[in-house]
């Protein structure tokens, strides 16, 4: 990863994100909601379920680019590179933090 100052719980995603669908699931609040190719995931057990499916489906690295803040939404502009049709592509990752964790997750083209 580059030097950007990530807040911690979305830092602490970009790191779950290269393990697994349970690492990945513990970074959200008990209601936590991603929202990723037109699907919404709520709850922890969803999105253990959605991280697990889209990494054996096609295996891949996020590597964080660019950090911008607008009101409560932290949007990541993300290289994500794999093992899928039009890689590598740059994706941005909407974040809404409470509490130390992330509360909702959009990921977009």
């Amino acid at each position: 990863m580059n030097d950007l100052s990530l807040p911690e719980p979305i830092e602490a995603y970009f790191a779950a994100d290269r393990r697994d669908g349970h690492a990945v699931a513990r970074c959200f609040t008990n209601d936590g909601v991603v929202i990723d190719e037109g699907r919404t995931h709520a709850g922890l057990a969803a999105i253990e379920a959605w991280k697990t499916a889209a990494s054996a489906q096609f295996p891949y690295i996020s590597e964080p680019l660019a950090l911008e803040q607008k009101d409560r939404t932290h949007i990541v502009t993300s290289k994500v590179t794999g093992d899928f049709p039009g890689s590598p592509v740059n994706l941005r990752y909407a974040f809404t933090l409470e509490r130390g964790k992330i509360a909702s997750l959009e990921i977009k083209p």
